[in-house]
C-alpha cells in the first residue's frame, strides 16, 4: 500500500483516538473512583451532539455557544443523577444496570424527538483542512483532540497536584479514613460526578460536528469506548486518552490494510491481550 495513505489514515486514527478518549474520560473516572460504571455516558454524549443539532439549527447557535448551554446542564444532570445512586444505595454491579436502562430511554427520546433518520449538522468548517505536507488534518477533527488531550492533562493535574484531587483519590481508597482527616467525600462524589457528565456534554458537542448522527450510533460506540477506558485504567485521564489514541490508530490502520468490518474487533484484540499480559505479570 502507498506510505502516503498509511500516514494519512494514521493522522485520521490519531484524531478519531482522542474523541474516544474524551468519551471514556468521564466513565474511567466514574468507574474508578466512585465505584459506579455510568453507561449512560455514552448516551448522554450523544444527546448533547442532538441538542446541539438543535440549537444550531433550530436557534442558529454556533457549535460553542451551544456548549455553553449544555455543558452546564449536563452538570446539573450527573448531580441529580449521583444523588439517585446515593438516595438508593445503588452499587458498582446495579450502577451498570440502572444506566444501561438510562441509555435505553435516552436513545428512545432521541429518537423520538429527532426520529431515527441520520443528521448531519452543517458547518462550514466541515471540509476545512490543515496540510501539513502531502498529509491533510482535518481541522474540526484536531479541534477535538486537542480538546481531549486539553481536559485529560487538566484532569491528571486536578487529581494529582490539587487537594480537592488528592481528597477525592483517598476517598476512593478509604471513604471512612479520608472523612477523619477532614474530606468531605460525599460533596467531592457529586462534583466529580457532574464533571464527569459535562465532560459528555464536551464530547456530544464534538460528535455533532464532525459525525453524522443516529440513535442506533449509540450502542456502536459503546463497547470501543468501554475497551478503552478498561485499557487505560480507571481514574488515570492520560491513560485514557493514550488508549483512545491507540485504539483509534489501531482500528484507522486495520481499515487501511485489511478489510474494514475488521476494525471493530480491534479495541477488544487489544483489551483481551493486556489482560493476559497483566495475568502473565
Amino acid at each position: 500500500m502507498n506510505g502516503l495513505l498509511l500516514i494519512q489514515a494514521a493522522v485520521g486514527g490519531v484524531l478519531q483516538g482522542g474523541l474516544y478518549g474524551l468519551l471514556a474520560l468521564g466513565l474511567s473516572l466514574n468507574w474508578g473512583l466512585l465505584r459506579l460504571v455510568n453507561l449512560s455516558h455514552f448516551a448522554l454524549a450523544f444527546l448533547g451532539a442532538y441538542l446541539t443539532y438543535a440549537m444550531g439549527q433550530g436557534l442558529g447557535l454556533p457549535a460553542g455557544v451551544s456548549g455553553l448551554v449544555i455543558v452546564p446542564a449536563f452538570f446539573a444532570a450527573g448531580v441529580a443523577l449521583h444523588a439517585l445512586f446515593v438516595r438508593f444505595r445503588v452499587t458498582e454491579f446495579a450502577s451498570l444496570l440502572v444506566t444501561f436502562a438510562i441509555t435505553i430511554l435516552i436513545e428512545s427520546l432521541i429518537q423520538w424527538v429527532w426520529s431515527a433518520d441520520y443528521l448531519r449538522y452543517p458547518t462550514p468548517y466541515a471540509q476545512s483542512v490543515l496540510q501539513v505536507g502531502p498529509v491533510f488534518v482535518p481541522v474540526l477533527k484536531l479541534a477535538a483532540f486537542l480538546a481531549a488531550v486539553a481536559i485529560g492533562l487538566v484532569a491528571w493535574l486536578a487529581l494529582n497536584r490539587t487537594l480537592f484531587g488528592k481528597g477525592l483519590r483517598a476517598a476512593a481508597e478509604d471513604g471512612a479514613m479520608a472523612s477523619a482527616f477532614g474530606v468531605n467525600a460525599g460533596r467531592t462524589a457529586y462534583v466529580l460526578a457532574g464533571l464527569c457528565s459535562a465532560s459528555a456534554g464536551v464530547a456530544g458537542v464534538f460528535l455533532a460536528l464532525i459525525s453524522t448522527l443516529a440513535p442506533s450510533e449509540i450502542e456502536g460506540w459503546i463497547g470501543v469506548v468501554f475497551a478503552v477506558a478498561i485499557i487505560g485504567g480507571l481514574a488515570n485521564p492520560l491513560g485514557a486518552i493514550a488508549a483512545g489514541i491507540l485504539v483509534g490508530l489501531a482500528e484507522s490502520l486495520t481499515m487501511a490494510v485489511a478489510d474494514p468490518s475488521w476494525a471493530p474487533v480491534v479495541a477488544f484484540s487489544i483489551l483481551i491481550l493486556l489482560l493476559l499480559r497483566r495475568r502473565a505479570a
